[in-house]
């Protein structure tokens, strides 16, 4: 019917605005749901203390937030490719296109080399992405990787078999956006494996530097007509440097102060090539066999010699070596007895001719270097006020912030200077450490650990401390 005379056409704007209205609320209601999603993955983010279950939220939210009906979280664990989560939204139509996903998935990984190198990770999953292609449409698949300090770790894939699905930018970018969350979940995890080993790592160096410290000499024994003094300082919690002063002939039921005091002493100081925790246990090692070997009262090349034998196999397969300089001390002769295996010779100061001389032998390899080698002994009879510093090469070693060496020179123009003012053995150890801190610096960190022994001859013996 054609409009009668005078009428109006009809007002198509109460119309359109309604239908504005409602494509503005389902967008708002999309939004919504979208933030909500985007929001409870933020927050597993912040809280999740399992991984796994972190990994299960990934796929389940990519696809609702895509508006998908399926995801998958393919990654790379150790060396292989494994299928994490596999969701889909249940309806009949998607059931097969899971089915096929995942047996496609299962079949690559099945024939994959093992194990796949962390620079391999992107080329493989883009085979991965081929053979996921084949797919008839409908179906739309869509993958994005799972990045990790710049290495591929995996892919997130959704798929859809809605015929007018259409992987738009928005739906690109959301996937994205899931996927990197997914990426900072792994990476946090991973940094909070390595804390607690860390953690466990810095407990375990706690209680073998408590075990090393007892190990050394708590304090200075009281040797008839010597005073003492000695101190280790690590480079790390756990150090390389060993001394010792072990009673070389005193009958093991006496429990006489004064009775110790007049028999001999052996007084040992030594280096295991290296640092740390290795270096810490060979010479927990040495400590052990080489209070064995005094026992057995053999003279000091001897015991050297048997040291060498008995360790030779167990350095030669740790590609490490000790030096060593191993002496006895007889308070009744003041005869000093010693023999070196390629340790730094101790310094001797002559009180009546106010000159140093070094104590060294003629031949002596390092401990574990061979088999073969022979040890030289010496004696040297001191003299009251003669001191006798026994020292690691950390203190020859110790470096500037100019990178120059405290060197021999300095150690002994130093001491010279100690026993030329008459200083006690504690008050010569105390001096040398400050002058080599001062040298290296306060705020440097000491490359080596740095031990010093100091003995002097006196006419009547007194208490001596230890650092």
């Amino acid at each position: 019917m054609g409009q009668t005379p005078g009428s109006q056409p009809a007002d198509p704007q109460p119309a359109n605005i309604f239908a504005l209205k409602d494509m503005v609320t389902r967008l708002y209601r999309e939004q919504s749901k979208i933030q909500d999603l985007l929001g409870s993955l933020s927050f597993a983010l912040r809280s999740f203390k399992n991984l796994n279950q972190f990994l299960e939220l990934t796929p389940l939210i990519a696809s609702r937030v895509a508006d998908a009906d399926g995801g998958m979280l393919v990654m790379v664990r150790g060396g292989r490719i494994q299928l994490e989560r596999l969701q889909y939204q249940g309806e009949e139509r998607c059931q097969h296109v899971q089915q096929t996903i995942a047996k496609t998935v299962r079949d690559f990984a099945a024939h994959l080399p093992f194990p796949i190198e962390s620079e391999n990770g992107s080329a493989v999953m883009a085979e991965l992405d081929q053979r996921l292609g084949c797919f008839e449409k409908p179906t739309q698949l869509f993958s994005t990787p799972i990045i990790v300090k710049t290495v591929e770790r995996g892919r997130l894939y959704l798929f859809s078999c809605q015929p007018d699905y259409v992987w738009t930018e928005t739906r690109q970018k959301l996937t994205r956006l899931v996927a990197d969350q997914t990426a900072v979940a792994i990476e946090n995890n991973e940094l909070t494996v390595e804390l607690r080993k860390k953690e466990r790592l810095d407990r375990e160096l706690e209680i073998g530097a408590e075990i090393q410290v007892q190990l050394l000499p708590r304090h200075c024994p009281k040797i008839k007509g010597l005073g003492l003094a000695a101190r280790c300082q690590t480079a790390s919690r756990v150090g390389g440097d060993y001394y010792d002063f072990i009673p070389a002939n005193h009958d093991r039921w006496s429990q006489d102060p004064d009775d110790l005091a007049r028999r001999r002493w052996s007084i040992a100081i030594g280096d295991v090539m290296g640092k740390g925790v290795p270096a810490g246990l060979i010479m927990t090692m040495l400590r052990g066999m080489l209070r064995a070997e005094v026992l057995n009262q053999h003279s000091p090349a001897q015991i050297l010699q048997h040291l060498n034998h008995v360790m030779y196999s167990d350095l030669e397969n740790s590609n490490r070596f000790v030096t060593l300089f191993y002496s006895e001390y007889d308070p009744e002769t003041q005869m000093l007895s010693y023999s070196n295996a390629a340790h730094n010779p101790p310094l001797l100061w002559r009180a009546s001719t106010q000159t140093i001389h070094r104590l060294d032998t003629s031949s002596g390899m390092l401990i574990g270097l061979d088999i073969d080698s022979q040890y030289d002994e010496a004696h040297v009879q001191l003299q009251t006020e003669d001191i006798v510093m026994y020292y690691t090469d950390g203190f020859t070693d110790a470096a500037s912030s100019t990178g120059d060496r405290f060197g021999e020179d300095r150690v002994e123009q130093y001491f010279q200077d100690a026993c030329r003012c008459g200083y006690s053995p504690q008050d010569t150890l105390d001096h040398l450490f400050e002058q080599v801190h001062d040298f290296v610096g306060l705020a440097r960190q000491r490359d080596d650990d740095m031990t010093l022994v100091v003995i002097k001859a006196q006419s009547e013996h007194t208490n001596a401390h230890i650092n």
